[in-house]
């Protein structure tokens, strides 16, 4: 007997009945995309390495320790290409937009839905097949974009059923203030580098923004009393997040300044937001994202500025379980009762015509041939359980009549008895089955 064969680590199958929740958040995301007029864009899994590495930045934990990335076979010129699957979508997004000059005829407002990719320890809300869904607004310089996109956000929690949040905001500036704030940073952290641990020293010259942003116990009085980014600022830059936050105010969305709010990617200026919860653990970002004007340039395109947001599919699946808030699954409108195979040709033909007219049906199979179509008993309670709202049963005396019967099976239900319908007219009255 073959060994029976598993998933890969962090990287797990979604079955029915959960990945009808799925569906149910990708819908409400469709649906809400549309009214804000962002258009869908898919970007392939596999992208060169080299594009991580520009875009997220060299030094970060992504790059240095937990992108897939291997070498591809050699061409016909012995030149074998370095690919990695990506582990975020903003880069290639903007490397797709900027290979095909998406922006030539102005700003793009655009959303994805897909999987990405991590080699971290596997736990709860951290997987290494991941999955994010993600807008971003490219070619847009004003501040009313970013408060659009958390906008985008609260409005999609608000119709997911989704409370247990809040935001948090920061502003990272432009460059060169950031270039003044590292060079104070770096001499606090050395006169205090004692009290460093591991990982912060080993960021203190290549990226120390990154060590405000420590989860360390034993270093939160330390970071506390560092260099504030936000005081390094120029009246430019906070006259955008001022901005930023009067929006926020006059559309009634709490948020809360935090000023060791960095993100973990290179590419982000100006604003920079956090959707956070606590009911999660150690996991509690469920969206994310800010402003990366510069990362255009970076990718070869024409400067252009832009401003976006991912969150973690899994996270808020997982807040919505905790909330106690579940989605109504999808269910048949109606369910075939076939008490003998003989009479599986009408009984197909009828189903075929309710299908074409938009009615869910289901019809009963037995697991074996030798087992027959079972009794009308274990038939009915397979009905039952299916969650439709109706039963057509095909029994001898109904198909005599070139009729199928059609039994209410929940409270609700159009009909309050069974009541008989013509097997030739299944398209006439077959729309009155469906569950509005």
């Amino acid at each position: 007997m073959a060994d029976k064969l598993s998933a890969v680590k962090g990287m797990n199958d979604i079955l029915p009945p959960e990945s009808a929740r799925w569906e149910w958040l990708e819908g409400q995301v469709r649906s809400l995309m549309a009214r804000y007029a962002y258009r869908n864009i898919r970007t392939p899994i596999l992208e060169h390495t080299r594009l991580f590495v520009r875009s997220i930045g060299e030094v970060t934990d992504i790059v240095e320790k937990e992108m897939y990335s291997f070498e591809d076979r050699a061409d016909k010129h012995g030149d074998a290409e370095h690919l990695t699957m990506r582990p975020e979508n903003t880069a290639s997004v903007v490397r797709a937009v900027t290979e095909h000059n998406l922006l030539y005829d102005g700003g793009k407002r655009l959303y994805y839905m897909g999987p990405m990719f991590r080699r971290e320890r596997p736990q709860r809300g951290r997987y290494r097949q991941f999955h994010q869904i993600g807008a971003e607004a490219l070619g847009y310089a004003g501040p009313e974009l970013d408060a659009e996109l958390i906008l985008l956000a609260v409005a999609l929690w608000r119709e997911l059923g989704l409370s247990d949040w809040r935001l948090e905001i920061n502003s990272l500036g432009q460059p060169d203030e950031r270039a003044l704030h590292r060079a104070e940073l770096i001499a606090y952290l050395e006169q205090h580098e004692a009290e460093l641990d591991e990982e912060a020293k080993r960021r203190l010259h290549s990226n120390p923004l990154r060590i405000l942003d420590t989860k360390n116990p034993a270093m939160q009085a330390l970071v506390n009393g560092a260099p504030r980014l936000i005081d390094f600022l120029g009246a430019s830059s906070l006259a955008h997040f001022d901005s930023l936050k009067a929006m926020l105010d006059a559309n009634g969305v709490p948020w809360t300044f935090n000023p060791r709010l960095v993100r973990g990617l290179d590419y982000y200026n100006l604003s920079v937001f956090e959707f956070v919860t606590d009911r999660l653990g150690a996991q509690g970002t469920i969206c994310a994202g800010g402003r990366y004007d510069y990362l255009i340039a970076q990718m070869g395109g024409k400067p252009a500025p832009a401003v976006g947001w991912a969150l973690g599919v899994e996270r808020v699946l997982d807040l919505l379980k905790e909330q106690g808030t579940q989605p109504e699954l999808p269910a048949p409108d109606a369910f075939a009762v076939v008490p003998d195979a003989a009479a599986l040709p009408q009984v197909l033909q009828c189903l075929q015509a309710l299908r074409a007219a938009g009615v869910s049906v289901q019809m009963h199979a037995p697991a074996g041939a030798a087992e027959g179509m079972g009794s009308m008993k274990s038939q009915f309670k397979r009905a039952d359980a299916s969650g439709a709202r109706y039963a057509l049963i095909f029994g001898e005396a109904e198909l005599a009549q070139a009729s199928v019967a059609v039994k209410p099976l929940r409270a609700g239900a159009e009909a309050a008895a069974q009541v008989l319908q013509p097997l030739a007219d299944a398209g006439a009255w077959g729309p009155g089955l469906r569950q509005m």
